[in-house]
């Protein structure tokens, strides 16, 4: 286990207890109490948890840790998502994409897509966010433009919120929104954590043509806090795994295309 995937399973453990002490997460994780008590030591210096005598304390739910740090649950599967987005995305399109750990594995692999870049070097691909890691990784590909919204940047998410990302977004056209969730239903919809973060998902959403729905299947079927769009928003849903069958028939009779990537 590399010290990144141990740091991610501690912070998914306290987020799960509430709090963790030093003996039963060495046990678990399978190394010592010393380095235990040293990832312990960094993530209370990184305000991540709250250090207690023999333990850590959670300061906030997982969805509200930042997403350097958050658990990237299923990593495999929310690459093949991300190549399966990509492959519907042609040289000259305008995409959009929101925040989170699938659609910063989509902006990933956008940026590597050769065929993408211009015959003649100039603007392959116009891609509109408010995720600043997910501008700041793609910025410096030439081919790439990058449009930026304006707002209030959470640190939970790297994502831009508010009434400054509003005239921006309302005044473009694109041809395919790139939306991650955090639940995903035929039922209320595409939802979100944070209302702030659903709010601007939406306007990406009702700026494009198409609406792709990418995330893993342990979050179909579920509602979190704030709709993003209703179901008869969402074109496309692209997954990592089979879904319950009565599931994926609802959402199918909503108009939902589901697609299950390899």
């Amino acid at each position: 286990m590399s010290r990144n995937e141990r740091v991610n399973r501690i912070l998914e453990l306290v987020a799960k207890r509430g709090s963790l002490d030093v003996d039963s997460a060495a046990k678990t994780l399978g190394v010592s109490v010393a380095t235990v008590r040293r990832d312990f030591d960094e993530l209370a210096s990184r305000q991540l948890v709250t250090r207690t005598h023999g333990g850590i304390e959670a300061v906030g739910k997982a969805y509200d840790l930042p997403i350097r740090y958050r658990t990237a649950k299923d990593s495999r599967g929310k690459l093949r998502i991300a190549k399966t987005a990509a492959a519907m995305v042609q040289r000259g399109n305008r995409i959009g994409l929101n925040g989170g750990t699938t659609t910063t594995e989509l902006g990933r692999e956008l940026a590597q897509a050769h065929r993408l870049i211009a015959e003649d070097g100039d603007i392959g691909l116009t891609v509109v966010t408010n995720a600043v890691n997910i501008a700041t990784e793609m910025v410096i590909r030439q081919h790439i433009k990058i449009v930026v919204t304006g707002g209030i940047a959470r640190p939970q998410s790297y994502e831009l919120i508010g009434d400054y990302a509003a005239p921006v977004l309302e005044g473009l056209a694109l041809d395919i929104a790139f939306i991650g969730v955090n639940g995903i239903d035929a039922g209320i919809g595409a939802t979100a954590d944070h209302e702030g973060e659903a709010r601007i998902d939406w306007l990406i959403a009702a700026a494009a043509k198409k609406v792709v729905v990418v995330t893993t299947a342990d979050k179909v079927g579920n509602q979190a806090f704030a709709r993003i769009c209703k179901p008869g928003q969402v074109d496309v849903l692209i997954t990592d795994k089979e879904i319950d069958p009565e599931l994926r028939k609802a959402l199918e009779a909503e108009g939902i295309e589901v697609i299950i990537s390899e």
